[in-house]
């Protein structure tokens, strides 16, 4: 794996100040860091996006497949609402991992239901900020086991 795109819908921009009942104090920037801490060593180049517009990262997660890059995508709120977005996903032939800093089965009925999460690789969530770690963490072992079913 030489690049992962970690891709963030609306308002975790506000991350840290937002309901840090809810999704924590850490910052997105901070979890940026992280990444990029983890990353960094291995050689894996990191793409790190922030958008409240639904287009860009229909976009970006097209671009992702077209690099045969992974993603980690937190869709925020386009969860719940956006067949864009699963298409997108399903068009664009790229491996995702969905990551939720709460446990949307914890909170609201409406928050149960995912567009993402039936084309998704796999789903991490309620972790707080680790949930983005265990992510990228799932990539690279992936990324390791069929490194190692080619040699």
């Amino acid at each position: 794996m030489k690049a992962v795109h970690v891709l963030n819908g609306p308002n975790l921009n506000l991350l840290g100040t937002r309901e840090p009942d809810i999704y924590g104090k850490s910052t997105l920037a901070e979890i940026e860091a992280s990444l990029r801490a983890s990353c960094e060593p291995r050689g894996i180049l990191l793409h790190f996006r922030q958008t409240n517009h639904e287009g860009d990262l229909v976009t970006w997660i097209q671009d992702a497949g077209l690099a045969g890059e992974p993603v980690i995508l937190n869709p925020g709120a386009y969860t719940h609402t956006s067949v864009a977005l699963q298409d997108a996903i399903k068009g664009a032939g790229t491996k995702v991992i969905e990551v939720h800093l709460s446990n949307p089965h914890a909170r609201e009925t409406f928050r149960r239901h995912s567009y993402v999460s039936p084309v998704a690789r796999g789903v991490i969530q309620g972790f707080g900020a680790l949930s983005y770690d265990l992510a990228l963490q799932a990539l690279i072992a992936e990324a390791g086991q069929s490194e190692g079913r080619r040699t």
